[in-house]
């Protein structure tokens, strides 16, 4: 699959983040899906989604610790452009056991902590939402931080079995422009 990755990349090198979006949600519809975390570079893949009608779900995360705001940007979306978002939350046990023994702020006190928190949090509902899926699109761009500035267009993810598609990023390390759209 690493192999299909690099040729993916290959073949997309000089495409926009459209093409990109439109190739890939005709060649694994039904088995493609976009994590959005409400931020721009979401809100501008959600926005070509939208536009291109293209067939793919959409799907966010909710921690249990997220702020008002994000809830409403949720229902904004889904009344503006008319799609569906799947929301998935941590499994309530877990999340009781776990504040129980460590404490509701446990991730201030370790690293070990932190991931545990993490795990029960982000990754056991993300788990959930990829189950069934062949591609997961995300708004990951280079320039966010030092640790993806290696991260490809197309990517194997091992961890959860799937390709992970990156199309604001470009081959050439320059991250696509987010697209101008009118409100």
């Amino acid at each position: 699959m690493e192999k299909l990755a690099r040729e993916l990349n290959e073949r997309f090198r000089n495409s926009g983040p459209r093409e990109v979006l439109a190739w890939f949600s005709s060649a694994y519809a039904g088995k493609i899906a976009f994590s959005t975390s409400l931020g721009a570079e979401d809100q501008a893949i959600l926005h070509m989604i939208w536009k291109e009608a293209l067939p793919v779900r959409v799907f966010t995360l909710d921690t249990g610790r997220m702020f008002q705001e994000t809830y409403d940007l949720v229902d904004i979306n889904r009344s503006k452009f008319n799609l569906p978002i799947e929301v998935y939350f941590p499994d309530a046990l877990r999340v009781e056991a776990m504040v129980r023994e460590k404490g509701i702020n446990l991730f201030y006190e370790s690293i070990e902590n932190r991931q545990f928190c993490c795990t029960i949090r982000k990754i056991e509902p993300l788990m959930r939402a990829l189950a069934g899926m062949e591609v997961w699109i995300t708004g990951m761009r280079r320039n966010q931080s030092v640790t993806r500035t290696g991260a490809g267009r197309v990517e194997w993810e091992p961890r959860h079995g799937l390709l992970k598609l990156n199309p604001l990023k470009c081959r050439s390390g320059q991250d696509a422009q987010l697209p101008e759209w009118q409100g």
